[in-house]
């Protein structure tokens, strides 16, 4: 039985500095390219730049992590004295993260479990603070990947862009939809569904679509016991009146956590968007 198991992850999973810190959580970021300049995706320095270079009409651009970048974090997990890694990310529909996270594997010096949650942004960040939680009761590899698939499975994530002309430069999501939100003047509400962006419904206001966005993660949070992570860019005002009125109407709402996305999202979403992640607390893992 494995004794000690590592944890690694990406930038996308939104991970306070501190609680990757205190649990041993190795982050690796993903990059974004602004006119030709390569960032690495965590710091509100390089947020900010990609959003003024957004609004500015700017090239932006992202990729993945190399795999050397996560064989350097498997090595270092090693060398800690971890004998087995399980290392946590994005949807691979959405980012060749995972599989640089496989091919770094092939060489790290110790056994690697790859999860590909089939989420992003804070939905990750609730993934893998579920693993932790494993890691810290002393569980093996085989259970953490367990726990880490039971937590990915149960989450639902929703997402509000002004528009979804930065979804489509980054084809994330078709150029028939991007062109019918467009042509109609319509405001998209999207949800990440098996690990893909697809449109849940339009409407035709910004205030409309924001009720509609409360309203499907009420629903979504129905009487579960639950935790709520909201991401924006550019619009923190919108997004603390929103976590203000789910404080309020989500009946077991066990922790809520607010944050501005990061630059690798930010570049794909564009300023204005709003996304919640709703994750049930009260998950059983079935076995990997």
């Amino acid at each position: 039985m494995v004794r000690r198991v590592a944890l690694v992850t990406d930038s996308t999973a939104h991970l306070d500095a501190g609680e990757t810190a205190h649990r041993g959580i190795a982050v690796v970021p993903l990059r974004v390219i602004v006119s030709g300049t390569s960032y690495d995706d965590g710091s509100p320095e390089v947020v900010r730049l990609v959003t003024e270079a957004l609004l500015q009409g700017k090239s932006v651009t992202t990729s993945r992590p190399s795999p050397m970048d996560f064989l350097a974090a498997y090595r270092e997990a090693a060398r800690a004295g971890s004998e087995a890694a399980v290392s946590i990310h994005l949807s691979g529909d959405l980012s060749g993260t995972s599989d640089a996270a496989r091919l770094g594997a092939v060489q790290a010096p110790l056994p690697v479990a790859v999860v590909d949650t089939r989420q992003i942004g804070m939905a990750l960040g609730f993934v893998v603070s579920a693993a932790a939680d494993a890691v810290a009761r002393g569980a093996d590899v085989a259970e953490v990947v367990a726990v880490a698939r039971a937590r990915a499975a149960t989450i639902e994530t929703f997402v509000y862009v002004d528009t979804m002309e930065y979804l489509r430069r980054g084809g994330r999501i078709g150029a028939a939809q991007a062109l019918l939100g467009s042509a109609f003047a319509v405001k998209p509400l999207l949800q990440v569904r098996n690990g893909q962006i697809e449109v849940l419904t339009k409407v035709r206001t910004t205030g409309r679509a924001l009720a509609e966005l409360e309203r499907v993660t009420l629903a979504s949070a129905s009487t579960r016991p639950v935790e709520i992570g909201i991401h924006h860019l550019g619009v923190p005002e919108r997004a603390a009146q929103l976590a203000a009125r789910l404080r309020q109407q989500v009946p077991r709402l066990e922790r809520l956590v607010m944050s501005e996305a990061g630059s690798a999202i930010g570049a794909h979403v564009g300023p204005g968007m709003l996304g919640l992640a709703v994750a049930p607390t009260e998950v059983r893992s079935t076995g990997a």
